[in-house]
């Protein structure tokens, strides 16, 4: 599995150019997302967790094609109240993905995902052959 290192500030300054340029929140153009997430490796699995708060369980899917592992969805903004007036809309909505290469030594059959607290979780168990293993030493005569 890839891992890029987290860059907030290159994160950041990313959403403030786009926004600048007009590509942002207020953009007639679809613009896919990514979801911040964390992943972990122990010895015998990755997890990854995924921030996806408001979402509902039907707008999430999750597809492996080709040791590629993808997170997808859409959320969508609530009705808007006619004869109101918005003074700040901040909170992101649309279409968003986060894919990550995974590698051939991951057991795909055994993936779990549990979505709890706006947190989708995904447990992604590594191959016997990945696992590390001693091997024994034995004494020549």
């Amino acid at each position: 599995m890839a891992i890029t290192r987290w860059n907030p500030v290159r994160d950041e300054m990313t959403r403030f150019v786009d926004e600048f340029l007009g590509r942002g929140i207020d953009s007639e153009a679809p613009r896919v997302r990514q979801p911040r997430v964390d992943v972990e490796e122990s010895e015998a699995a990755y997890v990854v967790r995924a921030e996806l708060p408001g979402m509902k369980l039907e707008d999430i899917s999750i597809t492996i094609e080709d040791n590629q592992l993808s997170i997808r969805g859409e959320k969508r903004r609530d009705e808007e109240n006619k004869g109101t007036t918005y003074h700040r809309v901040e909170r992101v909505y649309g279409v968003f993905e986060r894919s990550f290469a995974l590698g051939h030594l991951v057991d795909e059959s055994r993936i779990e995902a549990l979505y709890k607290n706006g947190v989708l979780e995904l447990s992604i168990p590594k191959s016997e052959q990945a696992k590390a293993r001693e091997i024994p030493v034995k004494v020549a005569k």
